[in-house]
């Protein structure tokens, strides 16, 4: 795909997650979409299929990048298992915090899909949570964290950070780094872990270090 098409893909994926954001999937018209990249409707079929390929673009991106910026996490972790799990954690935390709108939309639209569409996306988020327990898993293998119930375990973690996307707005009392770091602390306890704050203080000190 030829470069100038791909950045107006780029852009109605990311005008029309604006407006799905703020005014819902089902008030947000096609025109609506057009008028906010400066196209014209018929031009938004070069690009997409319909209003619900646009949504399930939207939504089936934002868990390929999620999967992608937690494995680029593992790829760079150093350490035990517990060290790993909490790296990729890190990662899934600041990404929903980062992403807050779409991840917004992925969690409040899964109903305007059909149900071919919805399985695909149900089908992605089983991928990525797969994926987290793998690491959970290799943990209590190690004999470095008290498991209960990995799936539940990964759900608590999916459930924090759609949380911190809830809420979270840059120049608040805590820093983004500081919310991360308080959260992996949780995670962290509540696998039992027996020295989890201080695996977090000092993966926090040396990430900063890093970046010094």
């Amino acid at each position: 795909m030829p470069v100038a098409e791909r950045k107006t893909a780029v852009a109605i994926r990311e005008e029309a997650a604006r407006l799905f954001f703020e005014r819902g999937f089902n008030a947000t018209s096609l025109r609506d979409v057009a008028a906010a990249v400066g196209l014209k409707v018929g031009s938004l079929y070069n690009h997409i299929e319909s209003k619900e390929d646009l949504l399930l673009q939207i939504m089936g991106g934002i868990i390929d990048d999620l999967l992608e910026h937690a494995r680029q996490a593992l790829a760079e972790a150093t350490g035990d298992a517990v060290d790993r799990l909490q790296a990729v954690l890190a990662a899934h935390l600041r990404f929903h915090a980062e992403r807050a709108q779409t991840v917004f939309i992925g969690n409040t639209e899964l109903r305007s899909l059909s149900p071919d569409a919805h399985q695909k996306i149900v089908d992605k988020r089983q991928e990525y949570e797969t994926f987290l327990r793998g690491l959970v898993e290799d943990a209590g293998r190690a004999g470095l964290a008290d498991l209960i119930d990995t799936r539940i375990h990964v759900y608590s973690f999916v459930a924090q950070a759609t949380h911190i996307a809830s809420w979270y707005q840059p120049g608040r009392r805590k820093s983004l780094d500081e919310i991360v770091r308080d959260y992996t602390k949780l995670a962290l306890r509540e696998l039992g872990v027996s020295d989890a704050d201080a695996r977090v203080d000092r993966q926090h000190a040396g990430a900063h270090g890093a970046a010094v």
